[in-house]
């Protein structure tokens, strides 16, 4: 059964959209090195996260950490699937 995104997990996202999001785990190919990424609106790094390897980034460990403690990070997965679903909603004020 293909990964899906659950209903519950979308409307939270698209909720908290404009929350401050730490995104971690993003290497950048051309130099070698961790990506140094700044705290971002929940949105940017979900649209990040999602279009990262076509822009020279190694994504396979990046976690996206939004919210309270205890609320789950994202996964590239979660947020290529966020991204595909919602769009630039995600980035509406």
């Amino acid at each position: 059964m293909p990964f899906s995104v659950s209903s519950a997990t979308s409307a939270a996202v698209l909720e908290a959209r404009n929350a401050d999001a730490e995104v971690v785990g993003i290497a950048d190919l051309a130099n070698k090195t961790d990506a140094n990424l700044r705290t971002m609106r929940l949105g940017q790094a979900i649209q990040f996260v999602a279009n990262a390897s076509v822009l020279g980034y190694d994504v396979r460990g990046a976690m996206v950490f939004y919210g309270e403690t205890g609320t789950p990070s994202l996964r590239v997965r979660e947020c290529e699937q966020l991204w595909a679903l919602y769009g630039f909603a995600l980035l509406e004020p």
